[in-house]
């Protein structure tokens, strides 16, 4: 494993000149990353029934690929693998790794793994998959969070991976760069979607003086983002500050899902109908336009007096499953029938998500997808 923190890699050696980019969530996985639910104060109230949640996510999960489930003690283990036994899940499918988290929302905390196609199986060559270890503060809001910034080194050291820890220079000030997976999505080949509110508002702001231009170099850098596509704003309830995977997401290289509201009374009917506008209107890094699919927003769900980020786009794209996250509405079946005609070669289950929400997030927040990586090509 080697690690580049210190010195600023030169350009040769940026994980985008090697190669490396940000793989499609629907590519081959290695495993899935999770972190077993231990913080109850992100379900207050709702915690009780969360694990149960967890376990028949990983019960669909486990039938799609390896699961990779953080635990912070040998207690915690015991228990969540006595929840999963309950639950009809194949132990042999699951892997517990000790390691403690602040949250679990690995989404945000994790590594992304970046992979490199042009591989040989060459001595000295760099290999097929490494990670990018971006800054982790709890999305510029929360005060618990050194845990969570330690996880990506540490998956790097567990799988001996080859990773890069991001920095800028603002003001003369070498700084590391702060980035959630949940304010990114792409399609693969180079084209990446986040929004103006999270990585460019004063508010929550993430990297104090990074513009517009510096985010599309480090974007290019080390996720291969050759074309980036800007919305606007997220939804109401999101404590992330607009990150774009409750929004719009891709389905496929040139397909967006992206959600609308109907009722012009909500406040996340003109938000979600500009950037709805911005889509139509974009290209991706080969100048052709998207593909653009409207995706229903759930009625509001509130609790305890709050407006809770629901949304459909937090889907989960699985080797063979895709999970959805439903909330006892009426358009669940409608979202559910929209994202089975976009993934035809996997099954798609909805997860009642109705509790899992209270915590601010849902399927796509919690898991991290692992790639396999391109097989070494022959000769």
């Amino acid at each position: 494993m080697s690690s580049t923190d210190e010195p600023t890699p030169s350009p040769a050696e940026l994980p985008s000149s090697l190669g490396y980019r940000l793989p499609a969530e629907w590519e081959p996985h290695e495993a899935t990353w999770i972190a077993w639910p231990r913080n109850k104060e992100d379900w207050p109230g709702k915690f009780g029934p969360i694990r149960w949640v967890y376990a028949e996510i990983v019960r669909y999960l486990s039938r799609s690929e390896r699961v990779r489930i953080l635990v912070g003690s040998g207690k915690a283990e015991r228990r969540a693998a006595d929840a999963l036994e309950k639950s009809g899940v194949d132990p042999d499918r699951v892997e517990f790794v000790r390691h403690r988290t602040d949250r679990g929302w690995l989404r945000d905390s994790g590594p992304m793994f970046v992979v490199r196609d042009r591989s040989h199986g060459a001595e000295g060559e760099p290999p097929p998959v490494a990670l990018v270890d971006w800054k982790f503060n709890a999305w510029a809001k929360y005060d618990n969070w050194t845990r969570d910034n330690r996880l990506p080194r540490f998956v790097a050291d567990r799988l001996g991976m080859t990773r890069w820890a991001p920095r800028t220079t603002i003001e003369q000030e070498s700084r590391r760069v702060v980035l959630e997976g949940g304010a990114v999505d792409v399609n693969g080949l180079g084209t990446l979607i986040t929004t103006e509110e999270c990585l460019l508002s004063h508010e929550q702001e993430r990297n104090p003086g990074l513009d517009r231009a510096g985010y599309e170099q480090l974007l290019r850098d080390y996720l291969g983002a050759s074309k980036v596509i800007w919305l606007g704003r997220g939804i109401v309830g999101d404590d992330t500050h607009g990150h774009v995977d409750d929004i719009a997401r891709f389905v496929d290289e040139t397909t967006v899902v992206a959600c609308v509201e109907e009722n012009e009374g909500d406040p996340n009917h003109g938000p979600l109908r500009e950037n709805l506008e911005r889509l139509r209107e974009a290209t991706d890094q080969d100048h052709r336009p998207l593909r653009v699919v409207e995706l229903p927003m759930p009625a509001p769900v509130v609790f305890d007096g709050q407006r809770i980020p629901a949304s459909y786009a937090n889907f989960y794209v699985a080797n063979s499953v895709v999970l959805v996250p439903t909330f006892n509405d009426p358009k669940d079946r409608v979202a559910l029938g929209i994202l089975a005609d976009l993934f035809p070669g996997r099954v798609v289950v909805g997860i009642h998500a109705v509790e899992l929400v209270w915590g601010l997030g849902t399927l796509h927040c919690l898991t991290r997808d692992q790639p396999k990586g391109p097989e070494p090509s022959a000769g």
